[in-house]
């Protein structure tokens, strides 16, 4: 009984696997998915906050988990983890994303990223000049790059609630738009949320970029062999005072944007396994043991196929879009309503000052930007793309959320005017996320009439 004829009597369960795991997929990959998860990761942490097991809420963040290493033993708080160590996963994947973005994608050519860099750049001066107007001469104006970031899956995922009404140019202007804000985020918390700086922490830092490197050259290409390289850059810019999720960009941008071996050449070894396997008597003992051979070509040559940078965020995405976003907002949006002092001029200025900035600062600054440019002829709007389409990304990129809340835990270190600034953020992000909901509906119908 050869390969072909044993496979048929299992078509029919095959199909309903497919089917099955195909709906799972189609989950995992849409963006609103991610937004709704990362929604109620949010929700869950503010109502345990302000539940009478809020002691358990914060116990839980402050309970000490330690790794060692010999008789090393680094120990930490459950919050640091999440905050600096797993975050550093979802900087890994922002670096690849601007790393594809900026080699064969809207990054790749000036006159196409001009104007969504430009928007990024108006986006990120108004509302930190929005917020120091607010706090102005006080020590709140630390925190004026909080409301400056915009969370790439909940101003998508609102997108992609939307639905197909909204034109797919306006989603790849958005995208490009909230890449570069990214790239602008992690430049700020680089220069200017970085502790007094131990260039010793440099030298290892650099080490495990040099070891990256020659890795690379020896073209080794299991992810799993990075980790330990990877490690040794994060606890160097740990010790150097640079916030050491920063590592996790710097392997993003190191990672290879060409597949180690030529196309052609992998098609043909694709091929020629692919042929084997289909001679090959499944029922014969002999034979089938001539799989293992054709089926290690198979996985090398699919593993082969893809760039790196391509196969290792498509295997991190989902565990970054469905895990650890949402554990870092159950971590960090949980803020005690009764902590935060709004009769306190700072602490309500913070959560005035940032909201503020998220719900008009953020939209002025995408939108006037965009159309200073194009009107005096130095930009122009994408094909096809309208200036209610320009509106609604500026309002979606008020959503600051995981971004924002992060910088906030580097801009402040009293529990007070940090409770205060995420309450802001929250704010800001659910009255800009709102406001793009309502006027994208509006422009899908005004379309259709």
């Amino acid at each position: 009984m050869r390969l072909n004829e044993f496979s048929r009597p299992l078509a029919r369960s095959s199909h309903i696997a497919k089917k099955a795991f195909t709906a799972l997929e189609h989950f995992l990959h849409v963006e609103a998915a991610s937004g709704i998860i990362l929604l109620i990761a949010a929700a869950m942490a503010l109502i345990w906050a302000n539940s009478p097991l809020a002691g358990s809420y914060h116990a839980f963040l402050e309970s000490s988990l330690s790794l060692g290493l010999g008789g090393y033993q680094f120990s930490k708080p459950v919050h640091f983890w999440i905050n600096d160590g797993l975050m550093t996963v979802f900087f890994l994947v922002v670096g690849m994303e601007i790393r594809r973005e900026i080699h064969a994608g809207s990054l790749s050519e000036l006159r196409q990223a001009a104007l969504p860099l430009a928007a990024a750049a108006g986006g990120v001066a108004v509302p930190a000049l929005v917020y120091l107007a607010v706090n102005y001469g006080s020590d709140a104006a630390q925190g004026w790059a909080v409301p400056t970031a915009t969370d790439i899956a909940f101003a998508v995922g609102v997108l992609a609630l939307l639905g197909r009404s909204i034109a797919g140019n306006v989603r790849a202007f958005l995208l490009t738009l909230a890449i570069v804000d990214d790239i602008i985020a992690v430049l700020i918390i680089a220069v200017f949320y970085s502790a007094g700086l131990d260039y010793g922490g440099f030298a290892l830092a650099g080490a495990g970029i040099v070891a990256v490197v020659v890795m690379q050259r020896l073209d080794i290409s299991r992810a799993a062999a990075y980790i330990v390289p990877g490690a040794v850059i994060w606890m160097g810019l740990f010790i150097s005072g640079v916030h050491p999720t920063l590592a996790g960009v710097v392997l993003g941008l190191m990672t290879p944007v060409v597949a180690s071996r030529g196309h052609q050449r992998v098609l043909v070894e694709l091929s020629e396994a692919a042929h084997h396997v289909g001679e090959i008597d499944v029922e014969s003992a002999r034979e089938f043991d001539r799989l293992e051979k054709p089926l290690q070509t198979l996985r090398i040559a699919q593993r082969d196929l893809l760039p790196p940078v391509v196969r290792v965020q498509w295997a991190l995405h989902p565990w970054v879009a469905y895990a650890i976003m949402p554990l870092f907002a159950l971590a960090n949006a949980g803020v005690p309503l009764d902590g935060v002092d709004l009769s306190n001029a700072d602490s309500s200025w913070i959560t005035f000052g940032v909201a503020l900035a998220l719900v008009v600062g953020k939209p002025t600054g995408v939108f006037l930007t965009s159309w200073i440019l194009v009107r005096s002829g130095l930009c122009r709007l994408p094909t096809g793309m309208s200036w209610r389409g320009v509106s609604l990304v500026a309002l979606l990129a008020g959503i600051g959320f995981t971004m924002s809340i992060f910088i906030a835990t580097l801009a402040f270190s009293g529990q007070g005017v940090l409770d205060a600034a995420k309450l802001g953020v929250l704010l800001g992000s659910f009255v800009a996320g709102c406001g793009g909901l309502i006027w994208g509906l509006y422009c899908s119908r005004q379309r259709s009439n």
